[in-house]
């Protein structure tokens, strides 16, 4: 009998005395787990090398799980109905994956939960090529390290098959080489080797990671069916760890070079949904999943049946400020209900825009109108601009990152937004709604068309979050409720300093205004930028 914790993973090795010529094609191993109350779960195995199977088993459920093995030749004794016991236990330790276990989607269907029901913040960081080679394991954990201290909670990295790049580009190889054979006949399980270290590194740091299974356009490249083996061999991989899916990356935009574009375009679009009712059905643990877009999934109906929750993209640059506010407005609203995740915005310094200031209000313009998460993303960390080893261009012949990563994790909005995301978890912030009429403010045409204003969210009679971008002094906070009585508090979202301003008096129209803080100033906020109010119900 082997023991393990309860949602940590236990390995289970078997060994075929029976050799083939291409065990990767020829051979399909699952494991069917029996939990202790009758439940059963199809894990997928994955082949290992020479003549080696592992499967990967996790379960939130104590008591004794038994297992049966199940493979396409039944006529191999050492890998076909193989039989086994193992104990769950529970788990004492304090890492939050483990203690609650994996995500799923919130029963108001606006939000991630825990298995256990604890409601979980998404504020993710994006690493798409972070298990290549160009970022080596010890990097690898320094910037685990940083992201855990200032607050992240997801990494969003891609299994190997990149983005901005050729394939078998040597940029995109780890230590161990490319994931797929050149002529995609064979997967390289050596490749996924050492990205299990920086998987389980994530997991075992306390972040979930959002396991992006290609970009788009290497679909065309590998086919339908070589996709569909790529996840099945991911979902045995990662299955059992806390992981969220996103199906692909740009999942509808062709690849730059490709001479027959909105012939790709059509087979990506028609293709992902194929390959996405494949992931559902082969997920062992029906992880969350979602695709990142291109354009916008609400456009497309047919690809929302196979989401749990709405990943958007909504610009690179100062100017997507209003596109960002829309786009998130415009899933929030729309039909079907699920979580919005903002899984791409304005990296920071991109093209020498998108300062921390943008990062702020990129952030709260997402939270305070419906996201229930946030992706952050710094110019020269998701490609591994490197200070000894510049990225270089994209195929379009562009270069996106300038920055060494060395540098830019250290950019101020990373740990902005994880003041930020402290600020939030003091509240139920899982039952915050937008609440525009909350304020009031003069602004001028130009900045309504820019969505550049105020922002407010919260729960009636309990809590109130109002965003002030710069320069908004002369606002109002209305509809005060008449039997409720607030404290209000500023906060400085560059450093989360406090700033008491006191009881909350209405006026008889129910409207309040900031006092004066500096007597005779003129001035409502102590300093010339961005704030956040806070009112606290009494």
């Amino acid at each position: 009998m082997r023991y393990v914790s309860q949602n940590c993973v236990i390995e289970f090795s078997f060994e075929s005395g029976k050799s083939y010529s291409d065990p990767f094609n020829e051979v399909e191993l699952s494991v069917i787990f029996t939990e202790p109350d009758g439940e059963e779960r199809v894990v997928p195995a994955f082949w290992s090398r020479g003549n080696i199977w592992r499967v990967r088993y996790s379960s939130p459920k104590i008591g004794t799980h038994k297992f049966c093995t199940v493979c396409s030749d039944a006529t191999n004794i050492d890998l076909h109905d193989q039989t086994g016991e193992i104990e769950v236990i529970s788990y004492e330790g304090d890492n939050p994956l483990f203690k609650h276990g994996p995500l799923k989607i919130g029963d108001n269907k606006r939000y991630l939960e825990h298995t256990d029901g604890t409601p979980f913040f998404w504020l993710g960081d994006t690493w798409w090529m972070g298990l290549c080679k160009r970022l080596s394991f010890g990097d690898f954990q320094l910037l685990t390290a940083d992201r855990v201290e200032k607050g992240f909670s997801v990494i969003q990295i891609v299994a190997g098959l990149y983005p901005d790049m050729p394939a078998f580009d040597p940029r995109g190889a780890n230590e161990a080489g490319f994931p797929w054979e050149k002529d995609y006949s064979k997967i390289n399980p050596d490749y996924f080797d050492m990205a299990d270290l920086k998987i389980s590194w994530l997991v075992r740091s306390g972040l979930i990671p959002c396991i992006v299974g290609a970009w788009g356009y290497h679909l065309p490249w590998m086919g339908i069916e070589g996709m569909k083996k790529h996840w099945r061999y991911l979902v045995a991989r990662y299955s059992a760890l806390p992981v969220v899916w996103c199906l692909s990356g740009e999942y509808d935009m062709p690849y730059y070079l490709s001479k027959d574009k909105e012939k790709d375009r059509d087979l990506q679009r028609k293709g992902w949904i194929e390959v996405g009712k494949y992931l559902r059905k082969i997920d062992p643990y029906h992880h969350p999943v979602t695709v990142h877009p291109g354009t916008y999934v609400r456009e497309y109906p047919d690809i929302l049946e196979i989401l749990d929750f709405d990943m958007l993209q909504t610009g690179h640059g100062d100017s997507s400020i209003g596109n960002t506010v829309f786009r998130v407005q415009q899933s929030y609203k729309g039909s079907p209900e699920m979580p919005v995740v903002n899984g791409e915005v304005c990296y920071e310094w991109i093209g020498g825009q998108c300062r921390e200031q943008i990062q702020r209000l990129m952030f709260w313009a997402s939270i305070l109108n419906g996201a229930c998460g946030y992706t952050y993303g710094a110019n020269g960390i998701w490609q591994i601009n490197r200070k000894d080893e510049p990225f270089g261009s994209s195929p379009h012949g562009m270069s996106w990152g300038n920055i060494p990563w060395e540098e830019a994790y250290k950019l101020p909005g990373s740990r902005q937004l994880g003041i930020a995301k402290r600020l939030l978890e003091r509240y139920n912030w899982w039952m915050f709604e937008p609440h525009p009429e909350w304020v009031e403010v003069e602004t001028s045409d130009e900045n309504k068309k820019n969505y550049y204003y105020p922002y407010s969210a919260g729960i009636p009679g309990v809590v109130r979050i109002i965003y002030l971008p710069f320069f908004y002094n002369n606002f109002k906070i209305r509809e005060i409720e008449e039997d409720i009585s607030y404290h209000a508090f500023l906060v400085n979202p560059v450093d989360g300093k406090e700033f008491d301003v006191g009881q909350v008096v209405p006026e008889e129209n129910r409207e309040w205004q900031l006092p004066e803080l500096v007597e005779g100033s003129g001035m409502r906020l102590p300093v010339y930028q961005d704030w956040i109010l806070v009112l606290e119900a009494l």
